[in-house]
């Protein structure tokens, strides 16, 4: 608390009335313990550069004080603002409500878990004054398991394929970039995950820049299950004609299996040979089926993004904002 209050004058009235030429937006979901480091690290670095700047967090519904260390450090900092959301709606939804309220011409975005360290920050500024739209964040030294970053480089295969953008980390939330190439994706931003994706379809240019990564500390918030559904919903927002091409193929490999099974219960018959017709019914009836689930999995993903086009209704409710 006492670094806090030790806070420069000068600190104080660029935080009062100066209009900031970087935004730091943070999205947080029970991070109470990081904050206060989390805090003293970005503005040691935010300092070193020597602007005017804004931090920006997102409290996703957090239930464990996260937004009572917000309330203190924003008493203390007026650089810092902060959102309360009324639940937790993700960490898309949340990085919209940064994004859209962020001011600096330079927009920074990044966890706060701490994985990703602070101290990285002037290279991503740098690459985008260097006259780059986008400095894609790149975890060169990755620390997670093979459960998260096997299915993170099939994600990234499809991601690439899918934008045409010839980059290796489209996972990565730190990254920064020009105002002007999100303002034109906010109403996608937050409906659409892989926000930087989204940002790098519309034609911003983009370098990477290798950054830090640290081991998380406890468990991974991206399941098995959610890490499938990301692959789904990849499919669904950055796929053109996914269903078409899913029928296709379905279409094509069951005639294929169809055809193979029948010469080969020929072949055996001409042979008088027993033809072992269940077994490799059974097998074709199996992927026919995974294949039915996956091709429904995709639709469900389509109706339920109609349905809330349809109902209209908003990413996120907001509790406060300070």
């Amino acid at each position: 608390m006492s670094e806090i209050q030790a806070l420069p004058g000068a600190a104080r009235e660029q935080g009062a009335g100066a209009v900031p030429e970087l935004s730091v937006v943070v999205t947080l979901y029970d991070e109470a313990g990081t904050i206060d480091e989390l805090y003293r690290r970005t503005v040691q670095a935010l300092d070193a550069l020597g602007r005017p700047f804004e931090l920006l967090f997102v409290d996703d519904g957090s239930t464990d004080g996260t937004f009572a260390a917000l309330e203190r450090l924003h008493a203390a900092d007026p650089r810092v603002r902060a959102i309360r959301f009324k639940r937790n709606f993700g960490q898309h939804p949340a990085m919209h409500a940064g994004l859209s309220r962020a001011r600096g011409e330079i927009v920074v975005t990044m966890d706060g878990d701490l994985q990703n360290p602070p101290e990285d920050i002037p290279k991503l500024v740098a690459a985008i004054e260097a006259g780059y739209d986008v400095a894609s964040g790149r975890r060169a030294a990755r620390s997670d398991s093979w459960g998260r970053t096997l299915p993170s480089r099939l994600i990234n295969g499809m991601l690439r394929r899918f934008t045409r953008v010839d980059i290796s980390d489209f996972g990565c939330a730190f990254n920064a970039y020009r105002r002007t190439v999100v303002a034109p994706m906010l109403g996608s931003i937050g409906r659409q995950k892989f926000t930087k994706a989204l940002i790098l379809s519309g034609g911003a240019s983009v370098i990477e820049v290798d950054v830090g990564h640290a081991a998380r500390q406890g468990a991974s918030r991206y399941s098995p299950l959610r890490l499938t559904r990301l692959a789904l919903h990849v499919l669904a927002g950055f796929w053109p004609q996914p269903i078409q091409w899913a029928g296709v193929i379905l279409g094509f490999t069951c005639s294929l299996a169809a055809a193979a099974l029948g010469a080969y219960g020929v072949v055996y018959w001409i042979g008088e040979s027993d033809f072992p017709g269940p077994l490799f019914l059974g097998a074709a009836v199996i992927f026919v089926l995974g294949v039915q689930g996956f091709v429904l999995a995709l639709v469900g993903e389509y109706l339920g993004r109609i349905q809330r086009e349809v109902e209209g209704r908003p990413l996120y409710a907001i509790e406060r904002e300070i």
